[in-house]
This record gives structure tokens, sequence and C-alpha cells, in this order.
């Protein structure tokens, strides 16, 4: 189901709720809502649309991921860069790693453990801070 995306800083204050196998209806409606805005985005996390849980999701392309707790566990390659979000005004500038490890959950609460790099890592650290509280 495609959901309305929550606009305001007020939806990153607080840390998301760790996510359980209850919660992945919530994964695949996020999904079904970052699809209808490919145009506009590449990213989500649950609190965009009114879920204060620790899940995102990622399409690039034809590229698709839906993550539950995710935890970035290691990064490197410090860079500058700008960043938008549709629940905020405008583009900010913020810090992040071209190389990061992670572990999350899958569909089935399997733990992952995965690399990314470049572009799809941005957009994972830029979800996870949603999670974490952190505005851009």
């Amino acid at each position: 189901m495609i959901r309305e995306i929550k606009k305001g800083q007020q939806i990153f204050s607080k840390k998301a709720k760790r996510a359980t196998l209850k919660d992945v209806e919530t994964g695949q409606d996020l999904l079904e809502t970052l699809i209808a805005h490919k145009n506009e985005c590449v990213g989500m996390a649950a609190n965009m649309i009114g879920y204060n849980k620790a899940i995102i999701a990622i399409c690039v392309g034809n590229v698709q991921y839906v993550m539950y707790n995710p935890k970035i566990i290691k990064k490197s390659g410090k860079y500058l860069t700008q960043e938008g979000c549709l629940s905020l005004d405008g583009v900010r500038q913020c810090m992040r790693y071209q190389d990061i490890d992670i572990t999350y959950n899958d569909a089935s609460f399997k733990k992952v453990n995965a690399h990314f790099s470049g572009t799809i890592a941005q957009i994972i650290q830029h979800e996870i801070d949603h999670c974490d509280g952190i505005v851009i």
C-alpha cells in the first residue's frame, strides 16, 4: 500500500524502534511508497511514512532493498556532499563515507552482512541517519 509521506524535522526527532517480523508488511508498504516516488527519491525510512521502526527501503534502477534494523559496522573514505529529502525542504551539506559494511535483517529476518560503495552506500547512510533520529 502506498502511504502518505510525512513532512518536517519532527518525524526524525526520535530514534526508531527495533523492527520485528511483525513489521514486514510495513517494509513492503515503504518499498511500494518509494517506488511510487521513484522520480523524486531513491531511499526512504519508515518514519517518513509514519512508522517509528528501523526499516529502510532503497530503489536505484533495478536494485531494490528493504532492510530491517540496519547498522553500519565499518566505514571508510570520508567525503563532504549535499543531499535533499522528500520530508525536508532544500538541500543540506553532510558527511558521508564511500564504503560501508552493514548488518541488517532481510524480510525473513535472516541476518545479512553486506558491503556497499558509492551512491548506494550514500543512500543507505542517509536512511540509517533517519532511523537514528539524525536530520541531514
